[in-house]
């Protein structure tokens, strides 16, 4: 890519947003929507960075949102697009406001419904639903499986109340994680299975997020088929959550080595921290490749590159390169927009990464940056 030299020369560490990916993204959302009248919306748990949505809003209809903040960040920064809310419990103050703002509102529980649907019932122009749990997902690991065993997210069919469902208009389902249209398959099956008998007194159908549409191995036409099938079977209309599917490689975290020691092998000290800058490399764990860098061993020169927090742990990992590093070279991580920005923290008083846009015509603006003001009113 020859934006990459462009990049270098911005002040570190940054995370770079490139518009020119998002748009490829966004391109391939908006062919989901056209061919089968399905609305997609961004889930701004992956990816908040506002200063694009009024790029994303050409392509998709609106967003979802985890609480309160999201959903009055995309009221003020998506305007006239769709949002919807899904929270494991609302809080009074919280719901008075999500009825001003929001489109879909959808519960956890019963419960929840109960508690609040007398308020529900007075906007007519909100529509409710409720998150089910068909007890079936193929994520392996508990910390990201909505499903696994005494899980508090969604109903299961020995706890859904058919009784109750006068105001409710739709179920939603979140079972998946970067998955394929194989795994969704499967997944709609269990529930029909399931709930099918409700899906025909229901206006519309959300899969949630976890679907991997803009990787290049995903199968789209696979995906308008389940759409297009649960549409025509029980008049439905669907709606699909991606996050990542946003911006998936749409984005890099430029870093500066700052020193070079050794111990048994050859360790880097950068301005980045994973537990500061990028938490998904050690919850996930994750290992975000570097451009010009191989596996461990696979290159002359190997490196573990670590963060400059006291945390031992900060390591973001093993990597080997053609030429050895000296202090002050620029490395970059590539797929940093997602789960980066909206997940980063400032502990040990690491400062905040800047946001930059890297524009389609190869240009930079700086969107944001960040200074001691912003760790201290944190405290």
């Amino acid at each position: 890519m020859e934006n990459y030299e462009i990049i270098t020369k911005l002040p570190t560490p940054c995370y770079v947003i490139d518009e020119a990916a998002l748009v490829k993204n966004l391109e391939i959302l908006q062919s989901v929507e056209q061919k089968t009248g399905c609305h997609v919306l961004l889930a701004q748990k992956a990816f908040s960075s506002y200063c694009i949505y009024p790029l994303i809003a050409k392509y998709i209809s609106g967003t979802t949102a985890s609480g309160i903040f999201e959903a009055r960040l995309a009221h003020e920064e998506m305007k006239n697009k769709q949002i919807h809310v899904f929270s494991p419990a609302y809080k009074d103050n919280d719901f008075n406001e999500l009825l001003e703002i929001c489109d879909h509102i959808v519960f956890n529980s019963f419960s929840q419904w109960k508690h609040f649907r007398d308020k529900a019932k007075k906007h007519i122009d909100v529509e409710f639903g409720l998150r089910i749990n068909p007890e079936y997902s193929e994520i392996e690991t508990d910390i990201y499986n909505p499903c696994f065993a005494n899980s508090r997210l969604g109903i299961t069919l020995d706890n859904f109340e058919e009784n109750e469902l006068e105001g409710i208009s739709g179920l939603h389902f979140h079972t998946m994680c970067e998955q394929g249209a194989e795994t969704l398959e499967r997944t709609i099956k269990v529930v029909e299975e399931k709930f099918g008998k409700y899906l025909y007194r229901m206006k519309w159908l959300n899969f949630g997020g976890g679907h991997h549409i803009t990787k290049p191995d995903y199968h789209v036409d696979l995906l308008v088929d389940i759409i297009n099938y649960l549409k025509k079977k029980y008049d439905l209309q669907i709606y699909i959550e991606p996050g990542e599917a946003v911006a998936i490689d749409a984005g890099f975290l430029v870093t500066t080595v700052l020193d070079l020691t050794e111990n048994g092998m050859k360790l880097a000290i950068v301005d980045t921290s994973a537990a500061c800058h990028m938490p998904d490399v050690l919850e996930m764990p994750y290992r975000p490749y570097i451009i010009g860098s191989e596996m461990p061993g696979v290159l002359p020169y190997t490196y573990r590159l670590g963060g400059p927090t006291c945390l031992a742990g900060d390591i973001i990992g093993d990597y080997s390169f053609n030429n050895e590093l000296a202090v002050g070279d620029k490395l970059i991580f590539t797929d940093m927009a997602m789960y980066t920005i909206v997940k980063n923290n400032t502990f040990n008083g690491m400062p905040l990464p800047s946001i930059y846009q890297l524009k389609t015509d190869g240009s930079t603006e700086l969107i944001k940056e960040f200074g001691y003001e912003d760790f201290k009113r944190r405290l």
